[in-house]
């Protein structure tokens, strides 16, 4: 399709769906907040601070391993000193037919939204859709501007604690270059209804560091960076039942040596960061429970306060399930790993 159809083709479809619009099920009016302020991205990406991953997605209870109590955890978040919660939402399974958000869907989505502004947390909307992207980048294209239509139009009167990511982790099919092409077309989408929200992006090849030389961004100055940091998976990942080429367990981690790759690779990030002109968020870090915790708090704390120093705000990944820093079995912070992360938290008080 050449370029001209293509661009009528998407024009139709963000014109069909907002025509339905009027179907879906209305958003929480934006009373009680502070009013919508444009706010610059690099004095957004200060105040994010410290933040955590919240696997957002689940509808029923039989969909998510350990249950995510909004109204509750979000408090206790807070509470423990994070500024920022970045939820992931696996939108597309949820979409109709005719890439509409299924009503339940937005209703869960309103929910945490509200909940985490409720509680005084800056929200991260994160689309994560990342492994449907990766085998289908046709269809991933339309679905991804369809959600960010909705989205869009839905939460565009929300207070500017509310920051889109456009999508987690492009990789595979969804090649740096493809990439680079999408995220001005979806830009294009947001900037339709919120013209100077904050939105993260960050390069190819799974948010890599590796490759944010090939990252090509539009000149849009509310834009804010982002990377993930796993190195190395040998460590961080050993025994994980998703990556079975990392099996070897008692991996440990520490040495001078690898301290100081490791400050090399952020040092690498700051650079291109003041290179670029563009702001740093860390949006995912963290080790799986088979690593030993000695290392493990090692690891967390020396990432934690090296992405502080360059100025990075960031987010642990995740809350619950694996790599997790709250216990929902227990109802109890991982108090080695939560410690790591923010020295001064409080965990004294009881979760109830």
């Amino acid at each position: 399709m050449n370029m001209c159809l293509r661009a009528a083709a998407i024009a139709l479809a963000l014109t069909l769906l907002t025509g339905c619009s009027t179907l879906l099920p209305q958003p929480k009016p934006a009373t009680g907040y502070e009013a919508y302020q444009p706010v610059d991205a690099v004095a957004q990406n200060a105040a994010m601070k410290r933040g955590v991953n919240i696997w957002a997605n689940a509808l029923r209870p039989d969909e998510t391993q350990k249950p995510f109590d909004p109204s509750r955890h979000f408090k206790l978040i807070r509470q423990a000193g994070f500024s920022t919660v970045r939820l992931a939402w696996r939108a597309f399974e949820y979409m109709d037919e005719s890439n509409k958000l299924k009503p339940d869907y937005l209703a869960r989505m309103d929910e945490f939204v509200h909940s985490a502004l409720d509680a005084g947390l800056i929200v991260i909307v994160d689309e994560h859709d990342y492994e449907f992207c990766a085998k289908d980048v046709a269809a991933c294209r339309v679905k991804l501007d369809a959600f960010w239509t909705q989205i869009g139009e839905r939460y565009k009167n929300l207070p500017n604690r509310v920051i889109f990511e456009m999508l987690n982790e492009p990789n595979q099919a969804m090649t740096a270059e493809i990439w680079n092409a999408q995220i001005p077309e979806t830009l294009a989408v947001i900037r339709a209804t919120n013209p100077t929200r904050n939105v993260i992006v960050g390069p190819g090849n799974w948010n890599g560091i590796e490759f944010l030389p090939k990252l090509v961004l539009p000149d849009d100055p509310h834009l804010i960076v982002t990377f993930h940091y796993y190195h190395p998976m040998e460590f961080t990942h050993q025994g994980a039942s998703w990556v079975p080429q990392y099996t070897k367990l008692g991996v440990a981690w520490g040495s001078p040596a690898e301290v100081d790759l490791m400050n090399k690779e952020l040092d690498s990030v700051k650079a291109w960061g003041e290179a670029n002109k563009r702001p740093v968020f860390l949006g995912e870090f963290g080790t799986i429970e088979d690593g030993k915790m000695v290392d493990r708090v090692k690891w967390t704390s020396a990432v934690a306060r090296g992405a502080e120093a360059r100025g990075f705000s960031w987010a642990w990944w995740q809350f619950s399930n694996n790599m997790m820093v709250f216990d929902t079995d227990k109802d109890a912070w991982v108090e080695p790993i939560l410690n790591a992360l923010i020295p001064e938290a409080k965990t004294a008080e009881a979760a109830h």
